[in-house]
């Protein structure tokens, strides 16, 4: 089995969490006999061809004339997508599936489908749509579009929650016998505080207790809402410093929060940091929160469970199938400071609570979200449409067809 992956971002180059999914499924697709191509966006620096973890990675550069917007620079990545995908996927005696993460290599994805007629398995991370609770403008309109004609074109659409099935029959009309769901997984080990950090005076005082999130700055991650909580914590656990990791166009929005809400000095905003950094903050970190009003999955809670850090997330979206309320973590309604503030200082205040959540949520991702379960489920998924191309007939619509010699061709050459 031999497949095409595309996605616009790749380690190095991360954005948000899809650049650590496609790198750990092929990882996992490797492990398991599945010769992997991957096709994405380059970074500076980086090599352009490089074998990672059994995969052949290809990086490519959107073409340099400047771009308008940042469509227009999506354009330019899918043609250079299939500038380097089609030479290399013949010199691979080609490919049994492409796979397409996301609208933003809908093209690319949907040309090597037909160029090639191997079937298409898209997976939908998140929908336009959604991240905004519904579609405002035309650019929103446009890329909604997008992700409703990368479904259709999809042999089978891969989503990573029951929530996110519901999401695209609603929206896109997906059928039933179209999707598949199949979690997003994570390696424990990858959590692991093993390089050297930044201390942990850089963040907060010795007798604080650290309330931790990390995730993109935008609006549907709920950020603000945990700020409107942070009085009501501090009001029974003065010593606690809340860090915000990541970045994101919400930033000054949220520091100008923290400001009239008088808590700036009891809020810390470090920006991008690295994995090092990262992994030392779970470390450290009391609970780590999660406020989303809007989540496909809730991949960043997974992790912190895989950290060893108790959880407090909003039931939004795929976050409330992955936390079982009081076994695993604890759950609050989205939007509410107030229930958000009693979820987290019954953490700060009960150790022991915190000890059996923090343990059971370990094992739960040991036991439900680990990548080898996830490959073979996603290899299940590729053999399917596979057997399925193989009992049709695709015609090659660029076949140079037998005419009919002499008279008869002439003759009915009259009335074409």
């Amino acid at each position: 089995m031999r497949v095409a992956m595309l996605s616009w971002e790749f380690p190095p180059k991360t954005v948000g969490g899809l650049a650590q999914h496609v790198y750990d499924l092929t990882a996992a697709l490797s492990g398991r006999g599945v010769e992997v191509l991957v096709f994405t966006c380059g970074a500076p620096g980086v090599p352009e061809i490089e074998e990672v973890n059994g995969a052949k990675v290809y990086r490519v550069h959107p073409y340099t004339p400047g771009t308008p917007d940042f469509v227009t620079w999506v354009m330019q990545l899918n043609v250079a997508l299939l500038e380097r995908a089609f030479p290399a996927i013949e010199r691979a005696r080609g490919v049994n599936v492409v796979h397409a993460h996301d609208w933003l290599v809908a093209w690319a994805a949907r040309a090597l489908k037909h160029g090639l007629r191997v079937p298409l398995v898209a997976t939908i991370h998140a929908t336009e749509f959604g991240r905004h609770n519904g579609l405002h403008n035309d650019l929103q309109r446009f890329i909604s579009s997008i992700e409703w004609w990368l479904c259709y074109e999809a042999w089978k659409v891969i989503v990573c929650s029951r929530h996110m099935e519901g999401e695209l029959k609603y929206i896109f009309q997906v059928p039933q016998d179209k999707l598949a769901v199949i979690p997003n997984g994570v390696n424990p080990e990858n959590y692991l505080v093993r390089q050297a950090h930044p201390p942990r005076d850089w963040f907060a005082a010795p007798d604080e207790k650290i309330v931790f999130y990390i995730g993109r700055l935008v609006r549907e991650k709920g950020v603000h809402i945990l700020l409107a909580a942070a009085p009501l914590v501090l009001a029974r656990h003065p010593q606690t410093k809340f860090v915000i990791a990541g970045k994101g166009p919400y930033e000054h929005e949220l520091r100008q929060f923290a400001e009239r809400l008088g808590i700036a000095h009891r809020v810390y905003f470090t920006g991008y940091v690295d994995d090092a950094t990262r992994n030392a903050l779970y470390s450290w970190a009391a609970v780590a929160v999660f406020p989303s009003l809007y989540e496909p999955f809730g991949i960043v809670a997974l992790e912190a469970m895989a950290a060893k850090v108790p959880v407090v997330v909003t039931d939004a979206g795929g976050l409330g199938e992955i936390v079982q309320d009081g076994v695993d973590g604890l759950k609050c309604p989205p939007d509410n400071p107030q229930a958000l503030a009693d979820k987290i200082v019954a953490l700060l205040g009960n150790p022991d609570l915190a000890e059996a959540l923090r343990t059971r949520a370990y094992q739960k991702t040991l036991r439900d979200y680990n990548w080898g379960d996830i490959a073979r489920r996603t290899r299940a998924v590729y053999e399917a449409v596979w057997h399925e191309r193989r009992r049709i007939d695709w015609p090659d619509p660029f076949a140079v067809r037998p005419r009919p010699a002499g008279k008869v061709y002439q003759f009915l050459g009259r009335y074409a």
